[in-house]
């Protein structure tokens, strides 16, 4: 597979987990926003500014302000119509690789991200939207894309920013305060349900928090993110070897999941930023270690000339 092919692949998964993720965090946070006096909305939507990596200036944060940059700002890959404007970019670099179905479903996804209102109402509606269109994405890609390599690069993009946004989720300052409960926070992965059910009625935030890092079964805790992404690293260069890994990346994703699966404590809690931290770290490291093994260009060779 051509490595600019296989890369755009790899995005189209990034970016549009990224929107899901994104949409989520926003849907949870409106409503918070809505019932707060102003110098707390203005607190909380320079925190979620920060949470995807975009950093107000000195100038005041509205809650208008807050939409218009994380959900509807088409330049900002850290936007809902960024991320998913370039989704429909990779997928139109690699039109020849991936199905008419999933082209087709980025590409409607694409033209309807302007037919909504842009305000708080208008808001809840847009982030339920792509939920779905993401939703529908996904499924087609599952159902349309052979599970050869395309596949892989896209699921290893998935789930990498999966597990990215899950720990930026859980990294919110307000959780980390009391400010926001756990079962918000549960909502916003789309795993109260699951939770539920898993717990057998018991419930407390260590718990919830052991659920959404640590859980075997649930898709979008950071262990099933990470197994996932290190799954696919794996049919994607298979080792032979009989000691250690060659592969950077499958190393970085597999110590940051060991570390979580392994490592017990009872001030979980406590420990959460300096997990969520190394979590993120991993990723970006991992991201990097991809790049430079399958997506950057080979070195142009060097003219020797002949030896006289």
């Amino acid at each position: 597979m051509l490595s600019r092919i296989a890369e755009s692949l790899f995005w189209i998964g990034r970016y549009v987990e990224r929107a899901d993720g994104t949409a989520r965090i926003l849907d949870v946070h409106l409503e918070r926003l809505n019932n707060l006096p102003e110098f707390q909305q203005e607190r909380i939507s320079r925190d979620l500014l920060a949470l995807v990596g975009t950093h107000a200036g000195p100038e005041p944060v509205s809650r208008e302000v807050l939409l218009r940059t994380l959900a509807y700002d088409a330049f900002n890959p850290a936007s809902i119509a960024g991320s998913l404007s370039a989704a429909r970019e990779n997928a139109r670099r690699a039109r020849e690789t991936v199905s008419s179905s999933l082209w087709e479903g980025l590409n409607t996804t694409y033209y309807g991200i302007n037919r909504h209102r842009q305000d708080l109402v208008g808001a809840f509606g847009f982030c339920h939207w792509v939920l779905e269109r993401s939703a529908v994405i996904t499924g087609l890609a599952d159902s349309t894309v052979s599970h050869d390599e395309s596949w892989l690069f896209l699921m290893l993009g998935r789930s990498l920013e999966r597990a990215d946004m899950t720990a930026r989720m859980l990294s919110t300052r307000d959780l980390l305060s009391g400010g926001i409960s756990w079962v918000h926070m549960l909502r916003c992965a789309g795993a109260y349900e699951s939770f539920l059910r898993n717990s057998g009625g018991s419930s407390g935030d260590r718990n919830a928090a052991e659920f959404l890092l640590l859980d075997r079964l649930f898709p979008r805790s950071i262990v099933y993110a990470l197994r996932d992404a290190e799954d696919c690293l794996a049919k994607l260069d298979p080792s032979s070897q009989r000691v250690g890994f060659i592969d950077d990346a499958r190393r970085i994703v597999g110590q940051a999941r060991t570390f979580l699966e392994f490592h017990r404590t009872d001030n979980l809690l406590e420990e959460l930023p300096e997990h969520m931290d190394r979590v993120q770290k991993a990723v970006a490291q991992a991201s990097e270690a991809i790049s430079l093994k399958y997506f950057n260009q080979a070195k142009e060779l060097e003219w020797i000339g002949e030896v006289s």
